[in-house]
């Protein structure tokens, strides 16, 4: 693809926050069943169902967890009452500590109840205490357990049996005196009563309790129906204004789920949920769930998705319909931001990991700083604790102005870390990113399809093909979009394809729905992916870039941007 302009595109004044992009869902792709996760300090954590054998925590910058890392914090000892079925870990920060709660028995499932562990620092990813089962008075059947806090006091919360019989599941409530103890009789607050809530039963089924708030308001949204059934579905418990949680009249139950099963979008069983913020804690709530893509798949091919839900203006939620697989969804707000306030201080150098790469690649880096000095600065970037370049030469801004340095780095494939100068007078590195754009996470239409290949950046590319190759079905085209750009400028955009067919093709490509520019792919190697480049004026803002097949079969697997 040879050099070509498009016309400015222009935006108001917006607030950056990142290179923004789309992710697809699933969020992993094994199995994650009761997903639980949480965001702090720059990185999401997600535990889960791990095959009922052990605790796992996974973390990740962003909600991708595909190449995040894992690891078991915990395994159960032999023959215990807590060593087999472990259950929907749910990992909570109480009080500045980490703590994972779950589901146990000794084989046996109406010996189910709840446990907790405790982190032995401050690390979620490190070791845990077993700190012993959380009971109330009654000591029946118990799982899906999670603490609440609320007004300044704490609750337990979770899904039990009222007798010692598999008839129902009841959503339970009772005050805790701290996070390992529960100090007061359980309350029944929700029975599986209406039609949806008792699909596939008996049992039926209350379980999957998650907390929600926002301006003061507090939901507890639940699981109902057979976990093992395509009708699996979300409902809710709202508490009214300033009344007792603790007194089951003082929540009002939704007649109908708030998520559920969608045949056209292929989303079967949506539950088991949790809550979590962007990076940048400007959208509160995103929904964390897990759902299968068959009707018949029942506990099998449980994996978790995520979607932003909304509010209406009564301040209730409404998670809309489920999204399919299909489905480019902008990214949380701040994600892929790597702040310097969350890296690693080593001297007088930041180190900013978890830089995910799962190729060996050029990649292009976007370095977000305040330089005072009046002159420009050389500094070191390091990568993977090798020198990446020449010093780098860093212009002066004016004194409360951010500036924005692109420069190319090398990953490995991985977890990469960026090493960057600390502390230099009139020099401030505030945050790191990596503007990449798979294009596997892009809206795809007409006979463009994305494939999981392991040798590509990210997890797949995707095929375009023109409509005179594809049984004159519509043509392929791929949108970037949520392209967030930071300052006014000049912009390389640099796509990766790969064109192995004998002969050229072409594709045409548009900025914002503007003018369309065709530019010609030579042929490539089989799995070789060259450069093609376009420059671009842009304005600061979030822009769209399309692309679409005219003659031939080409694989497109990345979109990078540098600043010119």
């Amino acid at each position: 693809m040879g050099r070509d302009w498009m016309e400015i595109s222009t935006h108001g004044d917006f607030a950056y926050q990142g290179h923004g992009g789309t992710f697809k869902n699933t969020l992993a792709e094994f199995d994650t069943p009761d997903p639980s996760v949480v965001y702090h300090d720059g990185y999401y954590y997600m535990t889960f169902t791990h095959n009922g054998a052990d605790v796992m925590v996974m973390k990740s910058r962003t909600l991708d967890f595909r190449g995040a890392q894992r690891q078991t914090v915990w395994i159960p000892p032999a023959d215990t009452a807590y060593s087999a079925n472990v259950w929907a870990p749910e990992i909570q920060r109480i009080g500045g500590k980490w703590y994972i709660y779950f589901a146990a028995d000794d084989g046996l499932n109406e010996n189910h109840r709840m446990y907790a562990l405790e982190a032995d620092s401050d690390d979620p990813m490190g070791s845990y205490t077993f700190k012993g089962q959380v009971a109330d008075e009654t000591n029946k059947w118990a799982i899906d357990g999670l603490a609440m806090e609320h007004d300044g006091k704490l609750y337990f919360v979770w899904s039990g049996w009222e007798g010692d019989v598999n008839v129902q599941q009841n959503t339970y409530i009772a005050p805790m005196s701290d996070p390992l103890t529960i100090s007061g009789p359980r309350v029944l607050l929700n029975e599986p009563t209406l039609d949806w809530e008792r699909a596939g039963g008996p049992p039926y089924i209350n379980e999957g309790q998650a907390i929600l708030k926002k301006n003061g308001r507090l939901f507890i949204v639940y699981s109902g129906a057979g976990s093992w059934t395509p009708y699996y579905a979300l409902g809710m418990l709202a508490l009214k204004p300033g009344a007792d949680p603790l007194k089951a009249e003082s929540w009002e139950k939704s007649p109908q789920p708030m998520l559920q099963l969608d045949e056209e979008a292929g989303v079967f069983g949506p539950g088991h949920n949790s809550f979590v913020s962007s990076p940048d804690g400007s959208e509160e709530c995103w929904i964390v769930y897990h759902a299968t893509t068959g009707w018949s798949d029942g506990w099998n091919n449980r994996k978790a998705r995520a979607q932003k839900i909304m509010w209406n203006e009564d301040g209730l939620p409404e998670f809309g319909r489920p999204l399919s697989l299909n489905t480019a969804i902008p990214v949380p707000s701040g994600s892929g931001l790597a702040k310097a306030e969350h890296a690693k201080k080593a001297g007088a150098r930041l180190e900013f990991d978890f830089m995910e790469s799962t190729v060996d690649t050029t990649a292009p880096l976007l370095i977000h700083y305040r330089q005072k000095s009046g002159d420009k600065r050389k500094i070191d970037l390091l990568v993977n604790g090798k020198q990446a370049a020449d010093a780098i030469e860093v212009p002066a801004m004016a004194a409360d102005e951010i500036g924005y340095l692109y420069v190319p780095i090398s990953l490995i494939p991985g977890l990469n870390t960026v090493s960057l100068p600390a502390g230099q007078q009139g020099l401030d590195i505030l945050a790191i990113e990596i503007p990449r754009y798979e294009a596997e996470n892009a809206q795809s239409a007409g006979q463009a399809a994305a494939a999981a290949l392991p040798l590509n950046s990210g997890w797949g590319a995707v095929l375009l093909t023109s409509s005179g190759d594809a049984a004159e079905g519509p043509a392929s085209t791929l949108r970037f979009a949520n392209i967030a750009i930071p300052k006014n400028g000049t912009y390389k955009l640099r796509f990766a394809v790969s064109n192995a067919e004998e002969q050229a093709a072409s594709l045409k490509s548009a900025l914002d729905g503007g003018k369309e520019r065709t530019v010609e792919i030579a042929p490539t190697e089989r799995n070789e992916y060259a450069p093609a480049e376009l420059e671009v004026k842009l304005q600061a803002g979030v822009h769209e870039i399309t692309v679409e097949a005219v003659s031939g079969r080409v694989y497109v697997d990345y979109l990078d941007i540098y600043g010119l």
